[in-house]
């Protein structure tokens, strides 16, 4: 407790001191936006983790080829111009000129290439991509072309990924490091530059407006259009303590929340000065991941146990609580989108805590410790993770409830150990709508030797995947749709827990902020 108490202490002093004005003269002329984000950032590589903390740092610090506008459409960012060939098997990219990375040496098509590569070879879309691509190659220092074996639908929707794992593209001295190595040298091409010397690894990060950086002229949609910065800082302060986050922006300290604790949102509602407010037009997704590598959820029974007793209300209720900005949801690519589904969701619908435990104790579950991570920070997913404990107790579940920052439950969740031994059974996360929203872009739906944590494994899932992404016939799309819910739920990749709209919290004085998945500086003005 006393070292919480010190480090609490440290964070406020940071921010008393920014309110004081004790930086510098010369920082004290600038326009300066000081946020409170999702949580503390410790891993700086976007390809290597889908933490969301992680890719909004990125979308600071890197720029994509394209980019997803306000209706979801793939629009050129880093391209200028593009051809496709007649029989559909070659991309031919042109960058735009004058593009430089944050050490002033120009952007290459080499660097292109080698960061679709190591994107390709991790995330889910894009490792799809690659099986489907001959090969990729630079032709000139502005110019590469990717040539696929057979033609597909989704490459610029690919390229242009919104959602985690962004394709960001980084120098290629970088962009070479082993997609399952972290890299630690933060060079982007991006409207922000990475203030290395004032990192404070999971405490502070700063980033300062990119002067060489020379934005679309198109005007800003979503992630697409002109990334024109209008201040020349901003700087993200960790605060664990939700009530002491909510203070510091109503009374000024602190110009936006990221992620307000939605039980302390009632507060700032009563404050003039603040805007509340959802960021993402579709919302999120709520979901339980269980560790299907050690007993006793390595047994599909005992995974489809949990499933009879998980009441989706009991979460949604507890973490967000007003019946407007949630619903229930059974579909594994989300409800009210095309690819909506609730085939083979009875047990997530029929809510029966004896029929659990009956089928727990016949798969052969002996009381075993339960590990279940819990993000104490996370104003979502702590209080989720304490739901799902007292679920998995009613179940008659022994449940080792261990509590770790968010950070260091993104690193941990990449663990195959033993629960025993650092690894896990249980966690519960989120994503966005927009990631989740198909087979190609639902990274944590992946399966065999492209799964996600958890590590869940049906040959028909992916034969399945594979289909869909090469069918061009809606309706036939709609009837794999279909197969894929019921083989999901049937092998229970993970358990659907509820939809969602989250909010974002900020000072009026603050103009433009553009509604994305993700949170993003350029465009906003401080008054």
């Amino acid at each position: 407790m006393h070292v919480r108490t010190r480090g609490l202490a440290g964070l406020l002093a940071i921010v008393a001191c920014i309110a004081a004005g004790c930086a510098s003269e010369a920082l004290a002329q600038k326009k300066v936006i000081r946020s409170v984000p999702i949580g503390a950032l410790k891993i700086v590589d976007p390809i290597w983790t889908t933490a969301y903390i992680t890719r909004n740092h990125a979308y600071m610090v890197w720029d994509t080829l394209f980019a997803l506008d306000a209706n979801n459409e793939p629009r050129p960012q880093m391209v200028d111009s593009w051809q496709v060939s007649a029989d559909k098997l070659t991309y031919t990219f042109t960058l735009r000129g004058g593009l430089k990375w944050h050490d002033n040496t120009p952007v290459r098509s080499a660097d292109c290439v080698a960061s679709t590569r190591r994107w390709g070879a991790k995330d889910g879309m894009g490792r799809a991509l690659m099986g489907f691509t001959d090969r990729i190659e630079a032709i000139d220092d502005r110019s590469f072309r990717l040539v696929l074996k057979q033609p597909v639908g989704f490459v610029l929707e690919a390229l242009g990924k919104i959602d985690s794992n962004v394709p960001f593209m980084m120098p290629e001295r970088i962009a070479k490091t082993d997609p399952n190595t972290q890299i630690t040298e933060v060079i982007g091409s991006g409207p922000f530059r990475f203030v290395k010397e004032e990192f404070v690894p999971g405490v502070k990060v700063v980033y300062e407006k990119f002067e060489g950086y020379v934005p679309r002229k198109e005007p800003p949609s979503q992630a697409a259009g002109g990334k024109v910065v209008k201040i020349d800082r901003v700087e993200s302060v960790y605060m664990p303590d939700a009530a002491v986050a909510i203070a510091a922006l109503g009374n000024g300290e602190v110009d936006v929340l990221e992620s307000p604790a939605n039980d302390l949102v009632r507060i700032l509602d009563k404050n003039p000065d603040v805007v509340v407010r959802p960021n993402d037009p579709l919302g999120y997704v709520l979901f339980m991941l269980t560790n299907h590598l050690h007993p006793p959820f390595d047994k599909k029974e005992a995974r489809q146990a949990l499933m009879w007793g998980i009441k989706q209300s009991e979460f949604l209720e507890v973490v967000i609580g007003d019946a407007k900005r949630y619903q229930e949801c059974p579909a594994m690519y989300g409800c009210g989108t095309q690819n909506e589904s609730r085939l083979g969701s009875e047990a997530l619908q029929g809510f029966n805590p004896e029929k659990a435990k009956a089928l727990l104790k016949a798969a052969g579950y002996n009381g075993q410790p339960i590990v279940l991570m819990d993000p104490s920070d996370n104003a979502v997913l702590h209080p989720a993770a304490l739901v799902a404990a007292q679920a998995l107790k009613r179940m008659g579940l022994n449940v080792d409830v261990q509590a770790m920052d968010f950070s260091t439950m993104t690193q941990r969740r990449a663990s195959k150990n033993p629960p025993g031994q650092g690894g896990w059974n249980v966690f519960i996360t989120n994503a966005t709508m927009t990631g989740i929203a198909n087979p190609l872009l639902n990274t944590f739906a992946l399966n065999c030797e492209q799964a996600w944590y958890g590590w869940p494994c049906d040959r028909r899932i992916v034969e399945l995947s594979r289909r869909w992404a090469l069918e061009l016939d809606p309706a036939k799309r709609k009837q794999i749709i279909g197969e894929l819910q019921k083989a999901h739920l049937e092998n229970v990749t993970y358990i659907p827990l509820g939809q969602y709209r989250s909010v974002i919290a900020y000072r009026k004085n603050l103009k433009g902020m553009i509604a994305s998945p993700p949170l993003f500086y350029w465009n906003v003005e401080k008054d």
